[in-house]
């Protein structure tokens, strides 16, 4: 009786209720994985229920189409079995999706600490990097997703075979009327919700643990959430609330405090002129961006003793104690230290088409001073969009992974860092003999999953050799290697040096916003720059600006970056974790943060540095509006190009 009432839908209610089971095993399955912290906010009910919710949501969208064909073309003549064919195909294919991302889902976890994302879809075209990456650290999980893939879409196909078989048909009178029963039920349960937004993740986020909040969705969904999203990127941080741009830039103004003269262009609201604080002939800027070098790995920031070399180098050189990263992936970094760009929940900017070229960056400013400006890394300079980036920004050469002759050592992103200290110790000398001033951004990689590195440079940490903290170990090697080198060459008495981590490693916990992870050493080093240790809260946008002023480099850019050879305190820092925004001042000696999320109101939170943590509290409006303006300014920036310099700004 019942399968003669579904007719042709039959075998989509059977596949529809078998994917339900199967994505609440497998979020049961991750929640006893996680026990701890499901448990540690009560989780489970909501985890469950929620998660139910977001399957059947994600199962009605997914089977919509296959609901059409059925009713309006199912039956039994032969127009029709090619629609049943269709809908077989289609249950298959769609059902094997939905497994193959549960399949995919622990080996994603164990390295971003949440469900696979955005970065799940971005890494695909980055085959060759990603395949050895999982061959080195997860070759569990490379062998057992295909094999199980496989096995999945064979047992669906069988399965969708046998409930297709002997289906009733409806009359064509029939048809409209159970197209708007089914249509309308699906409609609903795709919507799940009577309110003016149908369901999203921030609907069903019930706790401050972001991996618990991710384990409610299923995997799919969270990917394919994730893609919509990416179309209207100009506009993300619309997500956290609305100010108009006059107001965002009227708030940045009033916190930065600095003079209205300052500001120099009707067009470009965030331009102004800046007066270096070194009057000598101008100086060399190197940033050596590390990977993944965060404070945890900084003996001299309290972190593990794996960094002697680093903590003789902070005796040397101006030390920041409490600097924070805008994000947790490489090209946020990059974003930052080289564009002095703020974050949003939107890709980084080196990977959006509209910011490929007119973007500012320092290179561009330094290059029309006469520098020679370069990007020298030991991998592909493909990865990650970055020789689009560099080249249309300022960036004059590129020296990547084919212009290492005979490199002592390559690893599954490059070549080692001594390799890659060595080209660009190699570089500088011969451009400090040529009498051009140079900026170069040096990226390492070694201390990268899979953390292969070369064998018997360093004491190991632990064992075996590839972890994590022993190429945390390796990293500060090879940079103790390279300023052995700078230290007696040609360069070093006109170069300042910025030695800083892009984001930590492996960045997640049980937080709105992981604060510990956030923290980065920041180390700048030159023959003149005096000995200090400073604790101001700083960004990693203050860097650029701060270097230009070192070096004696004065001149009209758009960064909102402070200047830190100054006295002012910027007393703020920016972060952005997936689709939260945390904004951070220090109140009365507390460590204060406006939590911005999707569709939800600000909410306060303080830094609890003994417990990692974050416990709610009131926090003043300012602190709120500020927060909001800094984040929407990124959009408003990207969106209407006004991130530039005078020069670029076309006419009206």
């Amino acid at each position: 009786m019942f399968k003669r009432q579904l007719g042709p839908t039959y075998p989509i209610f059977i596949f529809f209720i078998t994917n339900l089971l199967l994505l609440s095993a497998s979020r049961i399955l991750l929640g006893l994985w996680q026990q701890e912290r499901v448990e540690a906010v009560n989780g489970w009910l909501p985890m469950l229920l929620q998660g139910i919710r977001i399957d059947i949501s994600s199962l009605c969208w997914l089977f919509a189409p296959l609901v059409i064909i059925a009713i309006f073309l199912g039956g039994n003549n032969t127009l029709e079995n090619w629609a049943n064919f269709i809908v077989r195909f289609g249950l298959t294919a769609l059902s094997t999706f939905i497994v193959f991302m549960e399949i995919a889902t622990p080996a994603f976890i164990d390295t971003y600490d949440t469900r696979p994302n955005r970065l799940f879809v971005e890494y695909l075209i980055y085959p060759k990097e990603v395949f050895n990456m999982l061959t080195n650290g997860h070759l569990v999980a490379l062998i057992l997703t295909p094999v199980l893939t496989a096995l999945s879409a064979w047992v669906f196909w069988k399965l969708a075979k046998k409930v297709s078989q002997n289906l009733y048909t409806f009359s064509w009178k029939r048809r409209p009327v159970v197209f708007l029963i089914i249509g309308g039920l699906m409609f609903l349960g795709a919507r799940s919700s009577l309110q003016h937004r149908g369901i999203n993740p921030a609907m069903v986020a019930f706790s401050s643990d972001p991996l618990v909040n991710s384990l409610v969705l299923n995997s799919g969904y969270s990917v394919l959430f994730a893609v919509q999203q990416m179309k209207d990127e100009d506009q993300s941080s619309e997500i956290y609330g609305k100010m108009s741009l006059d107001e965002v830039v009227k708030t940045l103004k009033a916190a930065r405090q600095r003079p209205a003269s300052d500001y120099i262009s009707p067009d470009l609201p965030t331009l102004t002129r800046n007066q270096a604080s070194y009057r000598g002939k101008p100086k060399n800027i190197v940033i050596i961006l590390e990977e993944s070098l965060g404070a945890q790995f900084i003996g001299t920031l309290g972190g593990k003793p794996l960094s002697p070399y680093f903590d003789k180098l902070a005796e040397e050189g101006w030390l920041f104690d409490n600097l924070y990263a805008t994000g947790t992936r490489s090209v946020r970094g990059i974003e930052a230290v080289t564009s002095g760009f703020t974050p949003t929940p939107a890709r980084a900017v080196v990977k959006l088409t509209g910011s490929q070229q007119g973007f500012f960056t320092i290179a561009e400013l330094l290059g029309k001073q006469g520098y020679h400006t370069a990007f020298i890394y030991g991998g592909e300079k493909h990865f990650d969009n970055m020789a689009s980036f560099f080249y249309g920004n300022g960036f004059q050469e590129i020296i990547d992974q084919k212009d290492y002759v005979n490199p002592s050592f390559t690893s599954t992103w490059g070549v080692s860092d001594e390799d890659l200290f060595n080209k660009a110790h190699e570089k500088f000398t011969a451009l400090q003999q040529n009498g051009q001033p140079f900026f170069s951004l040096v990226f390492t990689s070694s201390n990268h999953d899979p953390f292969d590195f070369p064998s018997g440079k360093i004491e190991l940490y632990e064992q075996p050799q590839e972890t994590r903290n022993n190429a945390a170990k390796y990293a500060d090697y090879a940079l103790g290697h390279f300023f052995d080198l700078a230290k007696k060459s040609n360069y070093w008495q006109d170069t300042v040096f910025l030695v800083i981590a892009d984001h930590d490693s492996r960045v997640g916990g049980a937080s709105f916003v992981p604060v510990n992870n956030f923290h980065i050493p920041a180390l700048i080093l030159g023959e003149n720059i005096p000995p200090k240790r400073d604790s101001r809260l700083v960004s990693q946008i203050d860097m650029p600006t701060t270097l230009l002023s070192l070096a004696g480099v004065s001149g009209d850019y758009p960064m909102l970056g402070y200047d830190l050879t100054k006295t002012e305190n910027p007393n703020r820092a920016l972060m952005q974790y997936d689709k939260t925004f945390g904004y951070m001042r220090e109140i009365d000696g507390n460590k204060q943060l406006a939590i911005l999320q999707q569709n939800k109101e600000i909410q306060g939170y303080q830094y609890d540095k003994s417990k990692l943590g974050l416990g709610p509290i009131q926090i003043p409006d300012e602190m709120k509006k500020q927060a909001l303006a800094y984040v929407l300014w990124g959009s408003y920036a990207y969106k209407q190009k006004l991130h530039r310099m005078h020069n670029d700004v076309k006419k009206k």
